[in-house]
């Protein structure tokens, strides 16, 4: 089976509510990495996401830097988005995408302790950047593969204007759409990082030592 992974960071927000409705008339499950302070302003958006099926991830409580965050700050912006989320929507979320793919040791032992995966990404079609709904959906159709996490943005409208069509074309060429801990076989294990970038920070810990290459 051709499986894929499609995922949105940064919600939710007012064009969440379509892409939800995209989903649901596609039948798809998709994976939702939260942002705190968003999940405040828009509960009843995260209420709606789990009832559909689709899985709820931690995203940092302001989209912080948590791989050159100290503990405190670290803790903080987890726990945050984790009460946030859970308050929402009943559930408390076992992935964490952690902004821009920042990532330290300091982070890893924290995410083991709390029992958070690290989930990044192996598309991105810098949605971020590119306002313009054909440029993301011929970078998602160009780069996807069999087993491959897609990141996307659904604070973009011209994002979320792409999905439809990233989706009927896919579908059309047999690939099934599954949440992250569907595409990892439910077996996702705290602290360890699933996913590859090309795009992730990596940053020394407080001795000095690489945690990594760019």
């Amino acid at each position: 089976m051709k499986c894929v992974a499609l995922t949105f960071d940064d919600g939710p927000a007012e064009s969440t509510r379509e892409l939800l409705d995209v989903l649901a008339a596609r039948k798809v499950k998709a994976t939702f990495f939260l942002v705190g302070e968003n999940v405040v302003k828009h509960p009843e958006l995260v209420r709606r996401e789990h009832e559909a099926g689709h899985e709820l991830g931690d995203h940092s409580y302001t989209h912080a830097d948590l791989g050159t965050a100290s503990k405190k700050k670290v803790m903080s912006e987890l726990t945050r988005t984790q009460d946030a989320i859970r308050r929402a929507s009943g559930v408390t979320p076992v992935l964490l995408r952690p902004p821009y793919g920042s990532m330290s040791e300091r982070l890893t032992k924290i995410t083991k302790e709390m029992g958070l995966a690290q989930v990044l990404w192996t598309v991105d079609p810098l949605d971020w950047e590119h306002r313009d709904s054909e440029y993301v959906e011929k970078r998602v159709l160009k780069s996807v593969k069999p087993g491959y996490v897609v990141l996307m943005h659904d604070i973009h409208p011209t994002t979320v204007k792409a999905v439809p069509k990233i989706i009927d074309r896919l579908a059309a060429v047999g690939y099934t759409f599954v949440t992250v801990s569907e595409l990892y076989g439910g077996k996702l294990v705290p602290g360890k990082e699933y996913g590859q970038t090309g795009r992730r920070m990596v940053h020394r810990d407080d001795s000095g030592a690489a945690q990594g290459l760019p």
